[in-house]
C-alpha cells in the first residue's frame, strides 16, 4: 500500500528576478513498512525535499498523495491535520519542551490530536517503555542524555500513530554510540510493521534502511532498493 507519492514536484524560489530551482521533478513513493534513507550533500535539496515530505511546504508544481488522498492543494488547516494525525516527526535537535517531563512531551501531539485523557497516558507510557525509557518518564530533558532525549522524541513520534516517521538527520547530534542505539530502535520499529524516512547529509547511512534514494542538484540522482535492510 502506498504511504506517500511525489509526482513530478518541483520546488521553485523566486529571488527578486531570479528562478532558484530547489527541486527538479521528484518523483518517488513510499510504501507501507518501508525504511527510506535520502541522502544527499548540503546544498542538494535535502532540506527542501524534507519540507515537502513533512507537509511543511507545498511544491510549486507536481502532486503529493499521503494514503492516495491528495494533499498539496488542501487548505492549511486541513493539511495541519493530516500532518499531525499521518506523520510523526524526529528532529536532530530533539525539540522537547524543557519544562515537561517526558510522558508529557509525549502527550503533546495527542492532546493536538484530541485524544483522550487516559488513551494518551497509556499510549505514552507504552511508547516510552518501547524505545527504553519505562524508567524515566517523570524526568525533563535537561535531566536526560542527548540519546535518552532522541527516544523521548521518537516515542512523541510514535504517539498519534502515524503514517510514517520523518527523521531528520537523527543521529547528528549524538556521539556513536547513542547514534548506534538510535538506529537499533529504528530497525526494531521497523521490523513491527512502522514505516521510517530518514534524512541525511551522512554517506555512512547508507547501510540502513531498505532503500537509498540519492538526491544531488535538486534532482534523484538514483534509487536503490535492497532486499534486506540492515544497520
Amino acid at each position: 500500500m502506498s504511504v506517500m507519492k511525489l509526482e513530478d514536484v518541483k520546488k521553485i524560489y523566486k529571488m527578486g528576478e531570479i528562478e532558484v530551482h530547489a527541486l527538479r521533478d521528484i518523483s518517488f513513493e513510499i510504501e507501507d513498512g518501508d525504511y527510506i534513507v535520502i541522502v544527499g550533500p548540503s546544498g542538494s535539496g535535502k532540506s527542501t525535499l524534507l519540507q515537502i515530505l513533512g507537509c511543511l511546504d507545498r511544491p510549486t508544481l507536481g502532486n503529493v498523495y499521503i494514503e492516495n488522498s491528495e494533499v498539496s492543494s488542501m487548505p492549511d488547516k486541513k493539511l495541519a491535520e493530516v500532518r499531525n494525525k499521518k506523520i510523526g516527526f524526529i528532529f536532530q535537535k530533539f525539540n522537547l519542551l524543557s519544562h515537561l517531563s517526558a510522558l508529557e512531551n509525549v502527550e503533546l501531539p495527542m492532546i493536538y490530536g484530541n485524544v483522550p485523557t487516559k488513551e494518551r497516558k497509556k499510549r505514552a507510557k507504552e511508547y516510552l517503555e518501547l524505545v527504553g525509557l519505562g524508567d524515566r518518564m517523570d524526568h525533563k530533558p535537561t535531566e536526560l542524555s542527548g540519546g535518552q532525549q532522541q527516544r523521548v522524541a521518537i516515542a512523541r513520534g510514535l504517539a498519534n500513530e502515524p503514517a510514517f516517521l520523518l527523521a531528520d538527520e537523527p543521529t547528528g547530534n549524538l556521539d556513536s554510540k547513542s547514534g548506534k542505539e538510535i538506529l537499533q530502535i529504528f530497525q526494531k520499529l521497523n521490523d513491527m510493521g512502522k514505516t521510517l524516512v530518514v534524512v541525511t547529509h551522512d554517506p555512512t547511512m547508507e547501510s540502513i534502511g531498505n532503500k537509498v534514494v540519492r538526491i544531488l542538484d535538486g534532482a534523484i540522482e538514483s534509487i536503490e532498493v535492497k532486499k534486506n535492510g540492515n544497520t
